[in-house]
């Protein structure tokens, strides 16, 4: 069974195939992440498709450019990112997945962002 991600607009949306449980979401305080502070779900690379709104798509990448975080180019909604930590694995905004109320799994875990290299998660 699967389970479906939309941004806001509903231009982009996720298909997860699988995800690590919601329990395991995280935030993270590295320099990108403090300032969009959306919590998110590890799900394999393998395990996400884009159902529609590829072209809606835009990606933002700095530092080592490895990280590649997508948000809607229309609404601007974070929907998830390749990590460069683990870039087998997306990391998806978990205010985007259908049926999730986020404030039933407070308090969430953090990511020490901050002291990993290069900060770039």
């Amino acid at each position: 069974m699967s389970t479906r991600a939309r941004c806001h607009c509903g231009a982009v949306e996720l298909e997860l195939l699988s995800m690590a449980p919601l329990s395991t979401a995280r935030r993270c305080d590295c320099s990108f992440c403090k300032r969009r502070q959306a919590a998110n779900v590890s799900v394999p690379l393998a395990d996400l498709r884009v159902i529609s709104g590829q072209d809606a798509l835009s990606c933002y990448q700095w530092g080592t450019g490895t990280a590649r975080h997508y948000f809607c180019s229309r609404c601007g909604i974070y929907t998830h990112h390749q990590r460069r930590s683990r870039p087998d694995e997306y990391g998806v905004n978990i205010y985007c997945i259908d049926g999730v109320a986020p404030s039933d799994h407070e308090p969430l875990g953090w990511n020490d962002g901050v002291n990993y290299a290069l900060n770039e998660d």
